[in-house]
């Protein structure tokens, strides 16, 4: 590991009211010592730890700004080495000359995150605290902040931890009855430790349970607006943005192209786009749209199929529902303010013929038929009467996204979610590993063999924490992190 002395701004590059320059290494104090002056003719070597200090940042005989100094020293600071902070001015050029001069005494440039890698190299906190630091940077809404900061407060490592610590137990109980036969019995274990690896494959089914919310919460809901044209998909894109981002007219096809926006809808992330109205064309730029309103539609999150309820329903209607089959849909009846021609009973009707669970009699009205699959058809769609000129039903909208995404009460007392890709696939691979030693065990498969995939799943775990993980997969986590964290 490099013990040498790093220095980095840990502010924002940009004109501010105050900017941070952080230093942290063995020679972070000497350094600071060197360039900078106190009142008095105080040395900066002799100040106790956790301490601040006023003065003014110098190279040589110049004087480059006027500052306040924290000193914190080892073990007591964010690295566990000694760190200087120094609180200057918040301009772009100060900043830069406070570095240069720090680095010119003795420190070198810091790498991007490699404060957190020392914290975490050095102990002070493990892989999965170390990867919630940018989560908490980046951060976008409430959510996704208590998440970060429960999982730096070291939520997700002790429930790791816990099922780790079980899992050892339990192989190094093998281990010695294999090498100890005489003394120690394996009669009856295999029983025993069914329960114990269920009970652990349990816990970790219970935290990859909260990955698709922990995704949500952290990177946002994929969300894609479609609809006929002129349905008031773009009028909807604007209400929710709270801005004029797609143009309105009252000609069909006007937008042709998709439209990406991200919205905070109180603490639910949306990552909107906005398509071009889904129709037969014969106008080649259009087809394109719609032929690219449908490949997003695929890959969606959620869909809010906009309809327009001041008209009947038509083929192209038809087209969108087909399209919607099986997917969970919001249905937003739009234009309520106008006189009514399509209701949500007439999208239902529309679902079951679709689905085939409805038949037209003679005069081509539609026949309903009471089956459960029926009924689970008609579940997927949550339908809704706005307006989206006169700005009215998105509360009800934002219900049902809650509805849909948020399963149960969101509680962050007890709850740990897993926001991390890296993390889910962990657990995914433990969890095979906690399979296989109960498949052995149902085998009537040898001791040894339990013990080879408790390892394995043990060691997935471990990888959670940056235990036994490569150093590769360490500098591309910390390479990730912004400049001066």
């Amino acid at each position: 590991m490099r013990t040498d002395t790093i220095a980095a701004i840990a502010t924002a590059m940009a004109g501010s009211g105050i900017g941070v320059v952080r230093i942290s290494g063995e020679d972070a104090v000497s350094i600071t010592e060197k360039i900078f002056r106190m009142p008095g003719g105080k040395t900066f070597s002799e100040m106790p730890t956790h301490t601040i200090h006023y003065g003014h940042i110098c190279d040589g005989d110049e004087v480059i700004d006027e500052v306040v100094v924290l000193l914190m020293r080892a073990p007591r600071s964010y690295t566990r080495e000694d760190t200087v902070e120094i609180d200057c001015h918040g301009g772009v050029y100060v900043m830069k000359r406070i570095l240069e001069t720090v680095i010119k005494y003795g420190a070198r440039c810091a790498e991007p995150g490699e404060f957190t890698k020392r914290a975490f190299l050095n102990g002070r906190i493990d892989l999965s605290q170390a990867e919630s630091v940018i989560d908490v940077i980046q951060a976008k809404n409430e959510f996704a902040l208590k998440s970060s900061l429960k999982q730096l407060s070291g939520s997700l490592s002790d429930a790791v931890k816990e099922i780790r610590g079980e899992i050892l137990h339990e192989i190094a109980f093998i281990e010695s009855a294999l090498d100890d036969p005489e003394h120690i019995s394996l009669d009856g274990y295999p029983e025993k430790l069914s329960g114990i690896v269920s009970d652990a494959a349990k816990k970790v089914e219970k935290l990859l349970s909260t990955s698709d919310n922990g995704r949500i919460l952290t990177e946002g809901i994929s969300t894609v607006i479609v609809g006929k044209p002129n349905a008031g998909k773009s009028s909807l894109l604007n209400t929710l943005v709270g801005e004029e981002r797609a143009i309105v007219t009252d000609i069909a096809g006007t937008t042709r192209d998709v439209l990406e926006e991200q919205i905070n809808l109180n603490g639910i992330l949306l990552n909107i786009i906005d398509t071009a109205g889904i129709r037969e064309t014969e106008d080649v730029v259009e087809k394109i749209g719609v032929d690219k309103a449908k490949k997003y539609l695929g890959d969606a999150d959620l869909i809010i199929y906009v309809v327009d309820a001041s008209t009947k329903l038509d083929e192209n209607d038809y087209e969108i529902m087909e399209l919607l089959a099986g997917r969970q849909a919001i249905v937003l009846l739009n234009k309520s303010d106008l006189e009514t021609l399509t209701t949500g009973e007439d999208i239902l009707k529309c679902v079951d013929k679709i689905t085939g669970n409805a038949d037209e009699d003679i005069t081509g009205n539609l026949n309903k038929k009471d089956s459960a699959l029926k009924n689970k058809e008609r579940q997927n769609y949550r339908i809704i009467s706005v307006s989206a000129r006169e700005q009215t039903g998105m509360e009800e909208l934002e219900e049902a996204i809650r509805e849909m995404f948020l399963t149960g009460e969101i509680s962050f007392n007890d709850e740990v979610y897993i926001t991390n890709v890296r993390h889910k696939a962990a657990l995914q691979e433990a969890l095979s590993g906690l399979h296989l030693v109960e498949k052995s065990i149902e085998d009537g498969m040898p001791e040894d063999f339990y013990s080879i995939d408790l390892m394995n799943a043990y060691e997935a775990l471990g990888s959670i924490i940056g235990e036994a993980v490569e150093d590769d997969l360490v500098n591309e986590i910390f390479s990730k992190f912004c400049m001066g964290k």
